[in-house]
């Protein structure tokens, strides 16, 4: 391992030079494959702290999906269902536990994934290298590589897919630098440990918050751990939802979040599972058409003729109240957010979207109101007194 790397520019090409190093040691990461840049690398050790600490709340193999400094999603690596090995295009793969958690974690927003940087917590095996080779992927870090999955992870974009390796044993020093405008600011390292014990103050009349919804909720906070602030995320079963990520205004992360968890479980609609795609459709395509025909704006397309080229036939649209039908089916979701609610109004769209169980620093003046608007819908929610800004 190396004490330095020279990379190519820094976020933008006019920025040079551009390196990353260490001021003693060397590095912890190795490059096996081709050659990362700066937002590459933002991503990569941001992403490997969330998998890791996930990891180490649940026990399980972890994945997560990055764009620009921010998780499009995470997950554990528990069993798919029939249903979300279609609408995740992994149907016809073999998933090990590690396939499992990215198949989940890029599935939570498949149109933000596009283009991601990967973590996985554990040694990367051949299923998950042959779900990664092939989808729109920038690079991968991982504790480790098989030799079948770096060969294939080495064909991937002519040969120049990004492959990194992380030390897993490495911890980083307490205090952290930052240079913004010539200036050096300092502080603390954010190693806070979340687990369950942060949900023992449940402030609402529900107080039953089950071990599933726990792991969910931990799950969501770890992910709002490493997402720009303001940030909420919705989670269910393992796995977010929708992470709505820096944002200036709590409701607008809420409701970014809650169309985002909308979006995935439209997804599983039958009109959604049946759309008639024609045969050599790419699956970001699929994505966008998906994405298209679940908006508002579907009768639009219709109207210009765009769907004869995606499908083999002109598909019925899903209605506004199919949608919201469908929608009410939704239960058992769990909701994280780095900072206090400030209004009821947050908890009034995450209930429109199946979110039964809260986590949340509290400290607002208008906690009653937020607690008031809980108990209306018997949500379960905990003040967990941290709050988790990340810039």
């Amino acid at each position: 391992m190396a004490k330095e790397l020279e990379l190519k520019y820094g976020c933008n090409p006019n920025q040079k030079p551009s390196r990353i190093f260490m001021q003693e040691g060397e590095l912890p990461i190795e490059v096996l494959n081709g050659k990362p840049g700066f937002i590459n690398f933002l991503d990569a050790f941001n992403s490997w702290q969330l998998v890791r600490e996930l990891k180490a709340a649940t026990g399980l193999p972890c994945a997560a999906s990055f764009k620009h400094v921010s998780p499009a999603g995470a997950a554990v690596g528990t069993p798919l269902s029939e249903v979300e090995k279609k609408i995740y295009f992994v149907d016809d793969l073999e998933l090990s536990p590690l396939a499992c958690a990215y198949a989940r974690a890029r599935g939570a927003d498949r149109m933000s994934s596009y283009g991601d940087w990967v973590a996985l917590s554990d040694e990367c095996d051949e299923q998950t290298a042959r779900m990664l080779a092939r989808e729109v992927s920038d690079g991968v870090i991982a504790p480790g590589y098989t030799d079948k999955a770096l060969e294939i992870l080495k064909t991937k974009r002519k040969g120049g897919y990004n492959v990194v390796k992380i030390d897993e044993s490495y911890v980083p020093a307490p205090i952290e630098h930052k240079d913004v405008f010539g200036v050096t600011f300092e502080q603390g390292r954010n190693d806070l440990k979340i687990d369950s014990d942060m949900l023992q103050n449940i402030v609402t009349d529900n107080k039953e918050i089950p071990e599933s919804a726990k792991r969910d909720l931990v799950l969501a906070l770890i992910t709002l751990k490493y997402t720009q602030s303001n940030s909420v995320c919705y989670a269910k079963d393992g796995k977010t939802i929708g992470v709505g990520a820096g944002q200036q205004s709590r409701i607008h992360c809420t409701r970014l979040a809650g169309n985002k968890a909308d979006i995935w479980y439209l997804r599983q609609h039958e009109k959604v599972l049946n759309l008639p795609f024609k045969a050599d459709i790419r699956r970001p395509d699929r994505d966008n058409t998906i994405d298209v025909y679940i908006s508002d704006d579907y009768m639009d397309v219709l109207a210009d003729g765009m769907w004869q080229q995606f499908f083999t036939e002109q598909p019925e649209p899903l209605t506004r109240e199919e949608k919201r039908a469908w929608l009410d089916t939704l239960t058992g979701v769990a909701l994280g957010s780095d900072a206090f609610f400030p209004f009821g109004d947050n908890i009034e769209r995450a209930h429109r979207s199946g979110v039964q169980y809260i986590a949340q620093p509290g400290g607002s003046i208008r906690d009653d109101n937020v607690i008031e608007t809980c108990n209306k819908y018997g949500i379960a929610m905990a003040f967990t007194g941290i709050r988790l800004f990340h810039h």
